[in-house]
């Protein structure tokens, strides 16, 4: 059994007896901060730059420490690192590691800095890297979609309200839709990157250091924008990582809705769309079924992105300054959302491609929702008739349609001016889905002319 002549913790010569071996497993955060390893190794190194630079650290320490650190991260990269659960946390692990290869300089590195500015910094250099490859995806998918809205641009489909046919869009139009809520998922994480991007490294516990560090120096050499100016604040807050949270929650339920959409447009009752069969799987006992397994999931895991949210919002809210051990519980739920994000764009970018459109079956189930009315009501509107009036009167058309089992444009001329004297031959031009559609050639809107200049716009944004 450890005693304190003989330490299992760097701290442990406060205390009279070991920790239990039950609060040891309980404590520990080595089974899922692992992955912080890198970037401690990263800020490690700064830190060192920076005390040789100050001259805490000899230039015969600093060449050691990079020595030692480099061999640590590739045996921790060719997965050849050993973690010992005694050593606590992945600070410990790499810094006892450092000493029995180098020595001394080892022991020097923990000077000016704890382990309380030292995981801030890993985290936000962890995030970091995780935003810049979310973003990359979200681009990704985006560029898909609009691959998918510029082949589409003239296929007509039913634009939809509470689920009911409202009026003919274009297919392509929809992606355009979908498009610009990533769009603004991407703005929002570049928007939250600037707040992960500063440096809390520096604030050492809670109250600084008294040694001479140079903060902006150690900034530069990890590219961080900015540096948390006040101690107290930058070892204690987790609000960039809620925040990144909250931009992945409005990712997912995008990516939810979108697949949503999916889900209902694959139904036999829709038909509108089929999915690749990798995308998709089967059933034990039903042979004719094909499961779109993959929007459903995403769904799924969009309540999975929720719940981390409101895990961080809970973990921080009962908190006094400064660092607290709740803030081990940050990691789980951030690495996971991480992982999901990730995954999932990833896979709905190679998903939206695949995207076999039947534009036969959003042609008839656009004429099967007299989606072509708002038209016969702003004809009639233009021909001077109070809005008010014409939409009774084409209501009165549309259930006369109904009952005869067609389409508004199929209804004979004189019994549409038995509507209205104001109907005249030209009123065709307007009742027909191309017609309605063509229309609506103003910024945003679906008129097949439109959504070619918003795809040809939006690859100019892309860049």
């Amino acid at each position: 059994m450890s005693t304190p002549s003989t330490p299992a913790q760097a701290w442990s010569g406060r205390f009279s007896e070991p920790v239990s071996e039950r609060v040891k497993r309980y404590t520990a955060s080595i089974p899922f901060d692992w992955r912080l390893a890198p970037f401690d190794i990263q800020g490690s190194l700064a830190h060192a730059a920076m005390l040789q630079k100050v001259g805490v650290l000899s230039v015969e320490d600093l060449a050691d420490i990079r020595r030692g650190l480099g061999e640590i991260l590739a045996d921790f990269e060719a997965g050849n690192f050993v973690w010992n659960l005694d050593d606590e946390d992945i600070h410990f692990n790499i810094e006892r590691a450092l000493t029995r290869k180098v020595g001394d300089a080892g022991k020097r590195l923990h000077t000016g800095r704890s382990r309380n500015d030292q995981v801030a910094t890993d985290v936000r250099l962890w995030l970091r890297d995780a935003i810049d490859r979310i973003l990359a995806l979200l681009r990704a998918a985006q560029v898909a979609l609009l691959d998918l809205a510029e082949r589409h641009s003239d296929t007509v489909m039913p634009g939809f309200t509470h689920l009911q046919a409202a009026q003919p869009v274009t297919f392509g139009h929809h992606m355009m839709a979908w498009f610009e809520m990533l769009g603004r998922d991407h703005e929002r994480l570049v928007d939250c990157r600037r707040r992960v991007n500063r440096l809390p490294l520096g604030a050492a516990a809670l109250a600084g250091t008294s040694y001479p560090i140079d903060r902006e120096f150690v900034a530069r050499e990890l590219g961080f924008e900015g540096i948390c100016e006040n101690s107290l604040d930058a070892v204690s807050d987790r609000d960039f990582a809620i925040e990144f949270l909250a931009a992945g929650a409005l990712i997912m339920t995008h990516l939810s809705r979108m697949s949503e959409e999916m889900v209902i447009w694959m139904t036999p009752r829709f038909g509108f769309i089929d999915l690749p069969d990798r995308f998709c799987t089967g059933s034990s006992i039903m042979p004719q079924k094909k499961n779109p397994d993959v929007p459903e999931l995403m769904r799924g895991k969009t309540g999975r992105m929720n719940g981390h949210l409101i895990a961080l919002l809970t973990l921080m809210k009962g908190q006094p300054l400064a660092y607290n051990k709740d803030n081990q519980e940050d990691k789980e739920p951030l690495f996971d959302a991480a992982d999901t994000l990730i995954d999932s764009l990833a896979i709905y970018a190679e998903m939206v491609p695949g995207i076999q459109v039947r534009a036969d079956r959003m042609r008839q189930a656009a004429i099967e929702g007299f989606a072509t009315a708002t038209d016969l009501a702003d004809y009639l509107v233009k021909k001077g008739l109070p809005f008010r009036e014409a939409h009774e009167v084409v209501a009165r058309a549309v259930r006369t349609a109904e009952q005869k089992g067609c389409d508004l444009a199929d209804l004979p001329l004189a019994e549409l001016q038995a509507f209205s004297p104001l109907v005249s031959d030209d009123v065709y031009q307007v009742l027909t889905l191309e017609g309605s559609l063509a229309q609506r050639t103003h910024l945003g809107g679906t008129a097949p002319v439109a959504v070619r200049a918003a795809v040809e716009r939006a690859r100019k944004r892309l860049g």
